[in-house]
């Protein structure tokens, strides 16, 4: 589903980005697709960039540091010294045990506190407002109390539900732990917020209660939308990573109840991601509009572009199935992840967007061979 309300807002005749969730797998695999839409010089042409979970993490970096991006011919030069260098840094850590373990233990401080505190390492305590106005970073949160899509910008945060708060005075370090608190273990993320502070919108059925406009519990981004669509697709073209993990079959059902609901879980998650990534192919062909899609679980082999770089399906497999904890990753996993997001975002913007872009024919990485 559109936008609708922002329409106007930006120009969506334009390139719109979408980074999935998925831990620091996900991270990771989008430091590749960020640095192959660089090289592209298409990263200085998006409008918008919207994100969940482990996408949030590698945006809010992109985002926090996009004022000090040197950009000549359409092109960052320091690209990996202002984002990709702190964000392999970072993924080196283990954030997930750490925001549990003192989130449990500290006084008056929460998982979710923590785990903002830990992303503050790297956004140095800038909020939303210090964001550049181009382009709109939109970090997607999950509400808790009424199930449905939070947007957190600049210009506004947002549940269509309740109205919207304009120029919202938060942490961008607390937009990116909401948006990434994968539940049960790092949510919920609580922001409080002044009840008079939001505007009614059409629709808004909780707008002036004060049990949903004093706080929002939230949770990640990719319980309600874990591919970042929502807010981005009706632009043009619409370019997205994705690193959520490939669905896999099993022979044998298991009969323990917990080990039933998270199967089911991990069901209804494939099918509202199957729907959404359906939908925006049929949109777009409706429209005469390009999507661009990078998969973690795809296949170079499927897409029109002319190759040169090869990988081998094992070593794509096993990455596509690797952990999505926020835990320490290490050299090879991180290298690996990252050229794999770069070459899946090669063939697909070779494919369909950069078409006349010459075939590359070395991996950004070569220490780190796909197989």
């Amino acid at each position: 589903m559109a936008d609708i309300s922002e329409a106007g807002t930006v120009d969506r005749k334009t390139p719109a980005l979408a980074l999935s969730g998925g831990g620091f797998r996900a991270t990771l695999y989008h430091c590749g697709a960020l640095m192959r839409l660089n090289e592209l010089g298409f990263l200085s042409r998006l409008s918008r960039i919207s994100s969940v979970s482990g996408g949030s993490i590698a945006s809010g970096m992109l985002a926090a540091a996009w004022p000090r991006l040197k950009f000549g011919n359409g092109t960052a030069t320091n690209l990996d010294a202002e984002v990709i260098a702190p964000l392999r840094a970072f993924c080196r850590r283990s954030i997930d045990t750490m925001a549990v373990g003192w989130g449990s233990l500290l006084p008056g401080k929460s998982i979710g506190d923590v785990l903002a505190d830990a992303y503050d390492d790297m956004f140095k305590g800038i909020t939303l407002q210090d964001l550049p106005d181009t382009p709109q970073f939109v970090f997607n949160a999950t509400n808790l109390q009424t199930g449905r899509l939070v947007r957190l910008m600049k210009v506004r945060l947002a549940d269509f539900t309740i109205g919207e708060i304009i120029k919202p005075k938060v942490r961008l370090a607390v937009a990116v732990a909401a948006s990434s608190a994968f539940p049960p273990v790092l949510s919920p993320v609580e922001i409080k917020v002044d009840p008079d502070s939001w505007v009614k919108m059409k629709g808004a059925v909780h707008h002036g209660d004060k049990a949903y406009t004093r706080a929002l519990s939230l949770t990640d981004g990719g319980a309600y939308d874990n591919l970042g669509l929502e807010t981005v697709d009706d632009f043009n073209p619409v370019i997205v990573s994705d690193a959520g993990a490939p669905f896999g079959t099993e022979e044998k059902a298991n009969a323990l109840w917990p080990t039933q609901a998270l199967r089911a879980l991990d069901i209804a998650t494939d099918q509202a991601r199957g729907l959404r990534k359906r939908l925006l192919f049929a949109q777009c062909a409706a429209d005469g509009r390009v999507a661009a899609f990078s998969g973690i679980d795809g296949n170079p082999a499927d897409y029109p572009a002319p190759q040169i770089l090869k990988a081998d399906p094992g070593t794509a497999g096993k990455l596509a199935r690797m952990r999505t904890r926020l835990d320490p990753f290490s050299d090879q996993e991180q290298g690996q992840l990252i050229n794999w997001g770069w070459l899946m975002m090669d063939v697909a913007m070779r494919s369909y967007v950069a078409t006349a872009a010459p075939a590359p024919s070395k991996l950004p990485l070569p220490g780190f061979p796909l197989g």
